[in-house]
C-alpha cells in the first residue's frame, strides 16, 4: 500500500514537472509570433465581427517544399474569395507559394529591408512582378509601395500595404485575433 503512494506520488509530481515545462515553453514561442509583423497561427483573423462581407482567417497549415506555410483564406466583398499560402522565410521575408506552383516564390514583404530599399516580387520581369519600395519604417509599423512596372496597360499603378507588428496588417478591421486574443 505505501509503495502504491509512493508510485502515485511519483506519477502526480511528474505529470505537474510536464505541464510546467510544456506551458512555458507554449507561452515563449507564442512571444516570438507575436513579435512578427504578420503573426502566423492558425486560427488568427483580420475583418469583420461577425465573419461577413470582408475577411482574412489562417485556416491551416501546409507544407510546400518541405517548408511551413499558412493557408490565408479571404472572403472579399461577400461573394469572392482568395486563397494565400504565407510564411516568414529566414532572411525575415514575408513570401507565397501555392501547392500547385511551388516553384513560384513570391516577395510580398522584406521586413529586414531599410528604408527606401526596393525589391520585386518575382523578379522574372513578368506583368506581375511589381517594383516594391519600403516607403516608411519604425520599430513597429512598416509600409511598402507596390508599382507595376511590367504590365502594358496598369504601368505606373501603386497601392500601400502597412504591417503593425504583432497585429499584421494595418487595416481598419473591425476585429482582429491573434493567437487566441482578440483586439478591437
Amino acid at each position: 500500500m505505501k509503495n502504491k503512494k509512493a508510485i502515485i506520488k511519483g506519477f502526480t509530481i511528474f505529470a505537474l514537472l510536464i505541464i510546467v515545462f510544456t506551458s512555458c515553453k507554449k507561452d515563449r514561442n507564442n512571444c516570438d509570433k507575436i513579435d512578427s509583423f504578420l503573426p502566423m497561427q492558425v486560427g488568427n483573423y483580420w475583418g469583420t465581427a461577425n465573419k461577413q462581407n470582408s475577411y482574412t482567417e489562417i485556416q491551416d497549415s501546409v507544407l510546400i517544399n518541405n517548408k511551413l506555410y499558412y493557408k490565408f483564406y479571404s472572403l472579399v466583398g461577400g461573394d469572392g474569395i482568395s486563397i494565400s499560402y504565407l510564411r516568414i522565410d529566414e532572411q525575415n521575408r514575408l513570401i507565397e507559394s501555392h501547392p500547385n506552383s511551388t516553384n513560384k516564390i513570391y516577395v510580398r514583404a522584406d521586413f529586414n529591408a531599410d528604408l527606401g530599399d526596393i525589391f520585386y516580387t518575382l523578379s522574372d520581369q513578368t506583368v506581375n512582378d511589381y517594383k516594391v519600395t519600403v516607403t516608411s519604417k519604425t520599430a513597429i509599423e512598416m509600409s511598402f509601395t507596390f508599382e507595376m512596372v511590367y504590365h502594358p496597360n496598369l504601368k505606373g499603378q501603386t497601392h500601400v500595404v502597412k504591417y503593425i507588428k504583432g497585429r499584421g496588417w494595418a487595416e481598419n478591421f473591425e476585429k482582429i485575433i491573434i493567437n487566441g486574443k482578440a483586439y478591437k
